[in-house]
């Protein structure tokens, strides 16, 4: 018990300081001046190209959604989400151990030992994937469409819509991530890096106010004008459509995918979503009540 008080310690000594050092002394690979350029320079371009003429700059919730983008990006990392992270995967290797296991004997391909252009396309493609199927299953399991509906309660689109999540989200994805990444193994801290700054992009383009969807590339890459349907408030089916997060190509495959018409001015957000909440702290605990 000890050694994991002593992690969950040095969980939060650890990110604090780095936190305070993205801050302070910014660098190539800083998250938190990343994270501002990315937002930035969307929203510019939905200033510039904007696809609903009519939705304000300061759309309905834009303050409530940058919010969002910043306590989930650094502040859940702080509160709860490195420290958890930390003790899981001691945790995991401690009760591998148990059965004479160890981590690193589980990995059935090591990426590193490919090269490096490939090694980061193999990681991106795989994380993706998993990421596709764990945001079906939020849309399929009650209690995890609970969680989602965070996300859902958007009314006007935007590049901080992308951040609007409830804080158990992560967790799911996290944990549901977790396996897979271990058995492929190989995974050094730099691809995560490059990885997650072309995801934060392409999620920010997807919930932006632009009418894009990139010719040819839209049967690969998710985009602003197939996004909007998987946010639409009226849905062939229960369970959702457009799950994509960087690629729509897994849509396509699996049939999950559903563009209509122009969904410029559809309606978005879920049904009953009068009863749903719409302040932060209320939304954050909207899972946990009954």
């Amino acid at each position: 018990m000890d050694r994991y008080i002593e992690i969950i310690i040095n969980s939060y000594n650890g990110y604090f300081n780095y936190l305070k050092n993205e801050i302070i002394f910014p660098n190539w690979d800083n998250y938190f001046y990343g994270l501002l350029a990315i937002s930035l320079v969307v929203w510019l371009l939905e200033i510039a190209f904007p696809w609903r003429k009519n939705q304000a700059v300061f759309r309905k919730d834009f303050w409530l959604d940058l919010f969002y983008l910043f306590f989930n990006f650094f502040l859940l990392n702080l509160i709860l989400l490195i420290a958890l992270s930390n003790v899981t995967e001691q945790l995991v290797q401690d009760l591998l151990s148990v059965f004479g296991v160890q981590l690193g004997s589980m990995q059935l391909l090591s990426i590193s030992s490919l090269p490096k252009p490939l090694a980061l396309f193999t990681f991106f493609i795989l994380s993706d994937f998993i990421q596709w199927n764990v945001h079906r299953l939020l849309h399929t399991l009650p209690f995890l469409w609970k969680i989602h509906k965070t996300h859902h309660s958007v009314k006007q689109m935007g590049f901080a819509a992308h951040f609007r999540y409830n804080w158990m989200e992560p967790i799911v994805y996290k944990s549901l991530l977790y396996l897979p990444i271990m058995i492929v193994g190989g995974v050094n801290i730099e691809d995560v890096f490059i990885v997650h700054f072309i995801s934060i992009a392409i999620g920010h383009l997807n919930h932006a106010n632009l009418g894009w969807d990139y010719g040819y590339l839209k049967y690969i890459l998710n985009n602003p004008k197939m996004h909007i349907w998987h946010h639409s408030k009226v849905i062939p089916n229960k369970n959702g459509i457009n799950f994509g997060i960087s690629l729509s190509v897994w849509d396509y495959l699996f049939k999950t995918n559903y563009i209509p018409s122009d969904g410029r001015d559809i309606e978005l957000g879920f049904n009953n979503e009068n009863s749903f909440p719409t302040d932060f702290i209320e939304q954050e605990l909207y899972p946990l009540k009954k």
